[in-house]
């Protein structure tokens, strides 16, 4: 597949990001290699927390989180999915599907971090991606947190807002990152901070990522992600990892899934789950060290 990678010069004097990427090289499905990102902090013996990110952004959204955890005394990874942030970008929407993007975090975390005893954080895609992981290698993991995320199956409808929000971002001429990003926020952003999310991505080429993700969310029964997705389920609802179940009280598009997911999950039960107030769908951008703070209560509780 042909891939773009972003100049280094565009994540030069980021708000509040100064953390050096890393890079590793994985199978990109077709016999070439794809560079991963990451960005980490914190001690190198401390267990990792895994911080998965979403639609369209990349590992700058969990920058106001990073120092709460590391104070913590947590080691924190932050990957950049495949098509985002400082990873290589395929550029051809059909270059992307479900299962690409689940091997391509598994060999990340597995293959190359060799990451064990993981504390998974995942919003949007970030928990889509990391919901399968865990299902798919438990031995690997010693807690969930899911924010404002889900794991469809194509068996109950999506909202009407998602479905806007998917044909908005094909259809679009050209794809204002940023932009949508604060669309999905409660509290206002600085030109700083979107610029921010724009760096990835220097014009629209660039962004084959972001143009295919929503329509490889399975949205009915027979979607070729839909087995996986559903014997992901099964597998979690019987699972005793501990679950936090941390979403805003402003989210539209998977704010339902949280009481779905309390009450279906083996390892949510008994857990104080908190709502993160006056934050949108990114809550972390919007309330980042209250999620954060919730997560470090957590980690010492379970």
């Amino acid at each position: 597949m042909r891939t773009l990678r972003t100049p280094e010069d565009r994540f030069a004097n980021l708000a509040q990001f100064g953390y050096p990427a890393q890079y590793l090289e994985v199978d990109d499905g077709e016999g070439a290699t794809l560079q991963v990102a990451w960005v980490e902090d914190g001690p190198a013996d401390a267990g990792p927390v895994l911080m998965l990110h979403g639609e369209p952004s990349w590992s700058f959204l969990y920058r106001k989180m990073i120092p709460v955890l590391t104070a913590a005394g947590h080691r924190v990874i932050c990957p950049d999915l495949v098509g985002f942030g400082r990873s290589d970008k395929p550029t051809e929407v059909a270059d992307h599907t479900y299962a690409r993007h689940v091997e391509w975090m598994r060999a990340l975390a597995f293959d190359g971090l060799d990451l064990r005893r993981v504390t998974l954080v995942g919003q949007d895609w970030g928990g889509l991606i990391g919901l399968r992981l865990a299902a798919e290698h438990p031995d690997r993991f010693a807690r969930i947190v899911v924010a404002n995320t889900g794991l469809p199956t194509g068996d109950i409808p999506m909202p009407e807002i998602w479905w806007r929000f998917r044909e908005a971002i094909q259809s679009a001429p050209s794809i204002d990152v940023g932009r949508f990003v604060q669309g999905g926020c409660r509290r206002p952003m600085s030109d700083e901070v979107r610029a921010g999310y724009d760096a990835p991505f220097p014009d629209d080429s660039y962004c084959a990522g972001p143009r295919a993700m929503p329509g490889l969310v399975p949205t009915t029964p027979d979607d070729p992600a839909s087995a996986a997705n559903r014997a992901a389920w099964e597998t979690l609802t019987r699972s005793s990892t501990p679950m936090l179940v941390a979403f805003s009280d402003g989210d539209p598009i998977t704010g339902a899934m949280a009481p779905v997911l309390q009450r279906s999950m083996r390892g949510a039960a008994g857990i104080d789950h908190p709502v993160i107030a006056d934050a949108g769908h990114f809550l972390q951008e919007d309330a980042g060290e209250d999620l954060a703070r919730a997560i470090v209560d957590f980690m010492a509780r379970y």
